[in-house]
Order: structure tokens, then C-alpha cells, then sequence
């Protein structure tokens, strides 16, 4: 079987981006609304307000790691062989955002 040296173009960098930022953008908003059930949005209060929202923290990153397993997954069995090398990437770059996208979550 022959090497497949063959590495993926800066058109095909560009459109991982702009895939990668689509699937951020929808798992936001999708998991934003499962997780709008749990925690408190007002922060100054005179009760305790951290576990209530340390659950919703932790819902909402285990349920961003599920869908990121998941797209990882699916995305090496149906990708060609000269683009499955982004894939990791993207899946470092996506386990960041998990924690990047908790500022706006609770902002």
C-alpha cells in the first residue's frame, strides 16, 4: 500500500475553521439551552449559588466533551485519508473551547 504524502491545502485549513467555528457556535447554543434549567443566573446573592452553578459547569462540559467525542469520531471514519490529519487539531482546539465557552455561559 502506497504512503499517502499527500497533506491538505490552506483551502482546505480554511474550510476546517469555518467548520470548526459552526460546530462550536451550534454546540453553544444547543447546550447552552439544555443546561438553562440548572444553576442561578444572579451570582450576588446572599445564599451560597456555587454548587447549583458548579453543576451546570459540569453538565455543560461533559455534554461538550460527548458531542466533540462524537463529530471526532464520526468525522475520522467519513473523511478522506489527506484530511483526517486536521481532525485532532481541531479536537485540541475544540477541548479549550469547552472551557473558553463558559465565560459567555455564565457572563
Amino acid at each position: 500500500m502506497a504512503d499517502v504524502t499527500e497533506k491538505s491545502g490552506p483551502l482546505a485549513l480554511l474550510v476546517g475553521l469555518v467548520l470548526f467555528v459552526v460546530f462550536e457556535t451550534v454546540a453553544y447554543y444547543l447546550l447552552e439551552w439544555a443546561t438553562s434549567p440548572l444553576g442561578m443566573p444572579d451570582q450576588m446573592q446572599p445564599e451560597n449559588t456555587i454548587v447549583p452553578n458548579w453543576v451546570k459547569t459540569v453538565v455543560f462540559l461533559l455534554l461538550h466533551l460527548v458531542l466533540v467525542v462524537v463529530a471526532v469520531l464520526t468525522l475520522s471514519n467519513q473523511l478522506p485519508r489527506r484530511y483526517r490529519g486536521q481532525v485532532m487539531g481541531w479536537f485540541y482546539l475544540s477541548l479549550l473551547m469547552g472551557f473558553v465557552l463558559l465565560i459567555p455561559l455564565f457572563g
